[in-house]
C-alpha cells in the first residue's frame, strides 16, 4: 500500500478533502492521511468539506484534524509520498520524516475564504474537491513502476501541472 500524506496549515478543508479521496478512490493500492503545520486549539474538519465528500458518497467517519507532527513520529505509519495542499504549508519548514518520501506540491485556493451565501460558500468547496478529486485520479491510475519511491516524487509533481 502507498501512504501519502497531504498537508496544509489547518488541516479542516483541502487536505481532509485529499486525505478522503484518496483512500477512497485509492481501493486499497493507496492510503490517504492528513495533517496541519499549525491546527488550531481544538480543530475539526470543516462542515462543508465533510458534506460534499458525504454528498459524493465518500466516508468521512474517522477524518480529523491533527498535527503534522504526529507523522514525524518513529512510530508513526511510513508514508511513501507528502503532498502540500495550500501555499502556505509548501513554504514551511516541514519536519524530518520518517523514511525520507517523496515530495510535491498541488496548489488548491482554500475554499474557507469564500465568503457570501451558504450555497455559494458550498460550491467553492465541491470545485476545490473536483479539483483534488482530478489529480488523485491521476495519481491513482499510475502504473506500478511510477509509484515506487524512487520515480514517485517525478511522477506527483508532473500531476501537479496537469489542468484543473
Amino acid at each position: 500500500m502507498i501512504n501519502v500524506l497531504f498537508l496544509c496549515t489547518h488541516n479542516s478543508a483541502r487536505s481532509i478533502l485529499a486525505e478522503a479521496l484518496l483512500t477512497h478512490l485509492g481501493e486499497g493500492r493507496f492510503k490517504g492521511w492528513s495533517a496541519g503545520s499549525s491546527p488550531r486549539p481544538g480543530q475539526m474538519p470543516n462542515p462543508l468539506a465533510l458534506a460534499v465528500l458525504a454528498e459524493a458518497g465518500i466516508a468521512t467517519g474517522e477524518l480529523r484534524s491533527k498535527t503534522w507532527d504526529a507523522f514525524a513520529q518513529a512510530d508513526a505509519p511510513v508514508m511513501d509520498l507528502i503532498i502540500t495542499v495550500c501555499d502556505n504549508a509548501a513554504g514551511e519548514v516541514c519536519p524530518i520524516w520518517p523514511g525520507h518520501p517523496a515530495t510535491a506540491h498541488w496548489s488548491y485556493p482554500d475554499p474557507s475564504d469564500v465568503a457570501g451565501s451558504d450555497e455559494s460558500r458550498r460550491a467553492a468547496f465541491r470545485q476545490t474537491m473536483l479539483a483534488i478529486r482530478h489529480r488523485v485520479t491521476l495519481l491513482v491510475a499510475l502504473p506500478p513502476e511510477q509509484v515506487v519511491v524512487s520515480t514517485l516524487q517525478r511522477s506527483a509533481r508532473a500531476i501537479a501541472g496537469q489542468g484543473l
